[in-house]
């Protein structure tokens, strides 16, 4: 369902209408912005579509440019004087449905009249609007989706789940990839390292911060030599002796005769 619907003249400023909504929908969501030509599928019935969008939005932005109020029918009458004309249909609509209507005036188009608007529309007049310039468009745009996310609240909350990075915080990454075609999971964690040795691996493995001697943090027989004057002490990193040597077993119970229960 969409919030935002862009009305516009096809003879006027469509392409300003287009940069509009592209940005819209790059900020909120592209269904949450109506634009006819993008939103309407292939042989779907254009008139419902319309209607019920309009019906459906939160707001609509009627893109108006210097041709707006003067462009013709086929047949010589001024476009925006028939009851028919898809452009007033579409915001004489938003005014019934109590949508929040806001003209968008393009370069040179001036303020409207009251007087010049046929009388279904002519509080369009009274709606405050902004202005688009093209050579300051970003700024524009920029100003246009604030003073939309700050009207419409769910449009913000919209614009946060997309911009939220993936995995929902700042904290983790999820990575995949290796070089020998296996793909892998490798979650990253933030961690102060001053001089640590061992390594961080999935839901955190091994980290030693700030050894300062010698440390085993994988399997395997440990075996260290410590010389203290012309005096040698060897052993497995728990017990020195200085002569001989120490041999501890940790895997599990031995009986009396050696074996390993």
């Amino acid at each position: 369902m969409p919030d935002i619907f862009v009305n516009y003249r096809t003879k006027d400023e469509d392409s300003t209408a287009t940069l509009i909504e592209r940005d819209l929908s790059r900020r909120f969501g592209t269904d949450r912005v109506f634009r006819a030509s993008k939103s309407i599928r292939i042989g779907q019935a254009f008139p419902q579509e319309l209607l019920t969008a309009v019906r459906r939005s939160s707001v609509l932005l009627a893109v108006i440019g210097p041709r707006w109020f003067t462009a013709r029918n086929a047949d010589g009458r001024r476009a925006l004087d028939d009851p028919e004309d898809w452009t007033r249909r579409e915001i004489d609509e938003a005014f019934q449905s109590g949508a929040l209507v806001v003209p968008v005036l393009v370069g040179a188009a001036t303020r409207l009249d009251r007087h010049a608007l046929p009388a279904g529309i002519a509080r369009l007049a009274d709606c405050q609007y902004r202005r688009f310039v093209n050579r300051d468009a970003d700024s524009c745009l920029r100003r246009l989706g604030d003073d939309l996310a700050e009207a419409i609240p769910h449009l913000a909350e919209a614009e946060a789940r997309i911009s939220r990075p993936a995995g929902g915080t700042d904290e983790s990454r999820e990575e995949d990839g290796r070089g020998d075609g296996t793909v892998v999971r490798a979650r990253d964690y933030r961690h102060e390292q001053s001089g640590g040795i061992g390594n961080v691996g999935r839901d955190v493995g091994t980290y030693i911060n700030r050894a300062d001697g010698p440390v085993h943090t994988g399997s395997g027989t440990q075996n260290n030599t410590v010389r203290q004057g012309g005096v040698e002490f060897h052993g497995d990193g728990n017990s020195y002796v200085e002569r001989g040597s120490v041999s501890n077993q940790f895997h599990g119970k031995r009986g009396r005769d050696g074996r390993q229960r």
